[in-house]
């Protein structure tokens, strides 16, 4: 008699420059995995999106070759995806127009102020616990109603990655809650539903999703869709999933009250677990990762490793090994050099889609590798803003993960430490979203999802040598771009014109 096949649950992330998706057993450990690059569109100043057909292209193809062995089963399926960004889509769920990234893509300014003007700033802030910027989902779905004929004549529905493909698989209309929590101020977190009130008077004619938790299952996959996706059963349960982010801290088991997870990638994520409410004027407030009884204070930059891939691009595409070592020579202080990383407007804790990045210090005997240090650093120096952003809305984090590929070599996440004084878990498997959404499948489906299912591997933890050695050099960080905002305002008018 044949043996069964063993059982594995399929976890797929679509992210800002890649998809990926891994097979995963019931103890934790990577079966398979593989990856499909891709890019954004920038088609305006201000504008980052891309079409979401793209995602449902790339979770065949990478199911077709995780699954084309045969040789296991998959129980239960999981899907993330960057955001908070938004499908427009029609009454059957068909994208009208390319999805309109998160906080990268800013222009949704006038819907923002229209929403303000309406609601007033302080009422927006006490209802959902946080201020309006390009972050806001809400916005983004108003101003394809507003700004884009088509989109405005057939858009029905609203999807962000992580739902789009939940539909495509499914056929179900949901969303997570902490995704939802991003769609200010359309989301009441006081309520956890929908303000239908104000979805009437901003979003007229638009359907809201059914709301579930992440890891609850939002349906099953559908004959059509099983016709489609190599080695995948009709009837096989689908997590509702949630944002990359957010499925980032659950691959790493940072989901507890005092977690924070800090996300090392093309951009910076931290999300914050707390037992109670948070207020933020700087940072965002969300709903739990997985319990209903939880809440999270998160923020993100607009670049970070997307700098690093810039130096590497400007000065001959060397590999980011020979460029982590080149930057471990230039030592603390990057030999005087000290970068804004503000390359794409920034996201939080300044708000400022204008903002823009600034190297200060350069001479001609600087090379490529102080550049790469003071990137690493820069990023460094922002994430110690927001660590103080969050202990001023009263969030002191007991445990640190991080998790991205931003933690392999080991210098970024070590000059975060010194730059910090925080010591940093570093997971056995930092593959990512992918494996966060894999281990809420692994909970639907009945696999053991334990708390060893991603154990530590290593604490990097600050260097005596350096305590004290960032603390002028974060002083000018902070003096240096209130010094600098007029001008560069001017300069990113200047480019748009």
């Amino acid at each position: 008699m044949p043996q069964p096949h063993p059982e594995v649950v399929l976890g797929f992330d679509v992210g800002t420059s890649a998809s990926k998706g891994v097979l995963v057993t019931a103890g934790g450990e990577v079966v398979r995995r593989a990856v499909r690059e891709h890019a954004v569109s920038r088609p305006h100043p201000g504008h980052v999106e891309m079409d979401a057909e793209v995602w449902w292209r790339e979770l065949v193809s990478i199911s077709d070759e995780l699954l084309a062995p045969g040789d296991v089963e998959v129980a239960a399926i999981g899907v993330s995806g960057m955001g908070p960004s938004v499908v427009p889509a029609d009454a059957v769920g068909e994208a009208v127009r390319p999805a309109i990234l998160y906080g990268v893509d800013s222009r949704a300014s006038a819907q923002i102020r229209e929403l303000e003007d309406a609601l007033g700033t302080e009422e927006i802030f006490e209802r959902c616990s946080l201020t309006l910027s390009s972050q806001a989902a809400g916005p983004k779905i108003m101003w394809a109603l507003e700004e884009h004929a088509d989109s405005a004549r057939r858009t029905r529905r609203f999807f962000m990655p992580s739902s789009f493909l939940v539909h495509r698989l499914t056929g179900e209309y949901v969303l997570d809650h902490p995704s939802a929590s991003q769609t200010a101020p359309f989301y009441d977190p006081r309520t956890r539903s929908w303000d239908e009130e104000l979805g009437e008077r901003f979003l007229p004619g638009v359907e809201m999703p059914a709301l579930r938790m992440p890891a609850e299952q939002a349906g099953s996959v559908t004959e059509e869709a099983a016709h489609r996706l190599t080695g995948i059963r009709p009837g096989t349960p689908v997590a509702t999933g949630t944002i990359d982010a957010w499925a980032e801290a659950v691959s790493v088991g940072a989901d507890s009250p005092g977690d924070l997870m800090v996300m090392y990638g093309t951009t910076m994520f931290l999300i914050a677990t707390t037992s109670e409410p948070c207020r933020s004027r700087t940072l965002w407030a969300s709903a739990g990762l997985t319990r209903e009884d939880t809440h999270a204070l998160t923020g993100g930059t607009s670049t970070s490793g997307a700098i690093t891939s810039w130096v590497r691009d400007l000065t001959g595409d060397a590999d980011h090994a020979t460029l982590i070592a080149e930057a471990e020579r230039s030592g603390p202080g990057a030999r005087g050099l000290l970068m804004l990383p503000y390359f794409a407007g920034e996201r939080s804790p300044i708000m400022d889609p204008g903002a823009r990045g600034v190297i200060a210090g350069l001479t001609l005997s600087h090379t490529r590798g102080d550049l790469y240090r003071a990137a690493l650093e820069a990023a460094a120096f922002s994430v110690r803003h927001h660590l103080e952003e969050m202990a001023a809305a009263g969030v002191r984090p007991r445990r640190v993960v991080a998790v991205g590929g931003g933690t392999q070599g080991g210098l970024w996440p070590q000059i975060v430490s010194d730059v910090t004084g925080v010591a940093q878990e570093i997971p056995r498997h930092t593959v990512g979203a992918a494996y966060g959404v894999a281990r809420m499948a692994a909970r639907l489906s009945g696999l053991s999802a334990a708390e060893g299912w991603n154990p530590c591997d290593h604490v990097v933890r600050p260097d005596p040598a350096a305590d004290g050695a960032y603390d002028d050099l974060y002083a000018s960080f902070r003096a240096l771009y209130p010094a600098t905002q007029g001008i560069v305002h001017d300069l990113a008018r200047r480019a748009a014109d």
